[in-house]
C-alpha cells in the first residue's frame, strides 16, 4: 500500500500477493477477466485484451478495477477451489477453459443485483484495494469536516462532487469508483428524511 494518496499499483500486489501476472488475452465481449484456481489457490488472473488496448485513461481505469475486483475473489473466494471436485452449479461454467474451476466476471450494468453473492463481494473488494480508507481519509481532509457533538468527520453534500473528482485523479480511479467509496466511507446526508 502506498504511504500517501495515490493510485494503488493493484498489478504489483498480484504479483507479490499470490504470486501469478495477470495476462491479456482475447475474451468473448462482454467479459472483463477471470480468474482460474488449483487446488492451491489462484492459477491464473485473465483481463480482457481489449482493454489493453484501448490505451485510454478510461481503459487502463478499467484495468485496475478488474484487476481488484479479480483480487477481491482471490482473496474471499480461493477456498472453495481447494476441494478436488468443485460443487455442480455454484459458479456459471463457460466454455473459456471449461476444465478448470474460475470465476467469470462480465461487464454488466453496475447496481443491478442477481443473486451472484460472490460478485458482489468482489465488487465490494474494489473500494478497500483501490482507495484504501487511511489513505482517502487523508486525501478527503480538505473537503471533510467534524459534525456533532463528538466531531466525527463527514463529508459535507455540497462539497461531495469536488471530493469525487478529486479522489477519481488522484487514486486514479473511474469517478463512479470513487463515488461508491465516498458513498460507503461518508453517507450522504438524511437530514431532509427527519
Amino acid at each position: 500500500m502506498p504511504d500517501q494518496p495515490g493510485p494503488t499499483r493493484i498489478e504489483r500486489f498480484v504479483e507479490k500477493r499470490f504470486k501469478i501476472f495477470p495476462d491479456y488475452v482475447d475474451l468473448p465481449e462482454g467479459v472483463l477477466g477471470y480468474t482460474a484456481f488449483s487446488l492451491d489457490g489462484p492459477a491464473r488472473m485473465v483481463v480482457s485484451r481489449s482493454l489493453a488496448d484501448a490505451n485510454t485513461r478510461t481503459s487502463d481505469r478499467r484495468i485496475n478495477t478488474t484487476l481488484a475486483h479479480e483480487s477481491g475473489h482471490c482473496l474471499l473466494h480461493a477456498h472453495l477451489f481447494a476441494l478436488k471436485e468443485m460443487s455442480a452449479g455454484l459458479f456459471d461454467q463457460d466454455t473459456i477453459e471449461s476444465n478448470v474451476p474460475k470465476i467469470l466476471c462480465r461487464d454488466e450494468v453496475a447496481g443491478e443485483y442477481d443473486g451472484k453473492w460472490w460478485e458482489f463481494q468482489a465488487n465490494a473488494s474494489i473500494g478497500p484495494l483501490l482507495l484504501p480508507k487511511q489513505l482517502l481519509t487523508d486525501a478527503l481532509s480538505p473537503f471533510l469536516e467534524a459534525q456533532g457533538l463528538l466531531g466525527i468527520p463527514a463529508l459535507p453534500d455540497e462539497r461531495r462532487r469536488p471530493a469525487e473528482q478529486a479522489v477519481a485523479e488522484i487514486f486514479d480511479v473511474n469517478p463512479v469508483a470513487a463515488r461508491i467509496r465516498l458513498q460507503q466511507l461518508y453517507p450522504p446526508s438524511r437530514q431532509d428524511t427527519l
